[in-house]
């Protein structure tokens, strides 16, 4: 059976800080690799691995000022993520994250929304 998460009893909170206003997270975790080719042959003989990045996104309506005064200092902070549904929960954790940019919206007849873009070290799914 699939695992189905909502939003509506998620939470996400930055250095044990709540986010207050989040309407989305997104993430992606993309490994580096290398194919190794045999000489005289078009086939791959090998694969090997390099870093792993991690990226990840949150969507929040107008501002935060905690993400705010991340990007200005440079400072590292954490992001956790208990994404619920019913009696289950999956904890998503990203370790050692930095901000990468920062970009606002606002649309006729809608609130402003920014989203707050991150890289992490690692990130740890329970």
């Amino acid at each position: 059976m699939a695992l189905v998460l909502t939003a509506q009893h998620s939470e996400v909170k930055i250095n044990e800080e709540t986010v207050e206003g989040l309407q989305s997270i997104e993430y992606s975790l993309v490994k580096n690799r290398s194919h190794v080719g045999a000489i005289g042959s078009d086939e791959r003989i090998a694969v090997y691995f390099g870093m792993k990045a991690v990226v990840g996104r949150l969507r929040v309506a107008s501002a935060n000022a905690t993400l705010d005064k991340f990007l200005n200092t440079n400072e590292e902070f954490s992001v956790s993520a208990t994404l619920t549904y019913g009696d289950t929960n999956r904890k998503v954790t990203f370790d050692s994250c930095y901000m990468e940019d920062k970009a606002f919206a606002m649309a006729a007849a809608a609130h402003g929304e920014t989203i707050y873009s991150f890289t992490a070290t690692r990130v740890r799914e329970e």
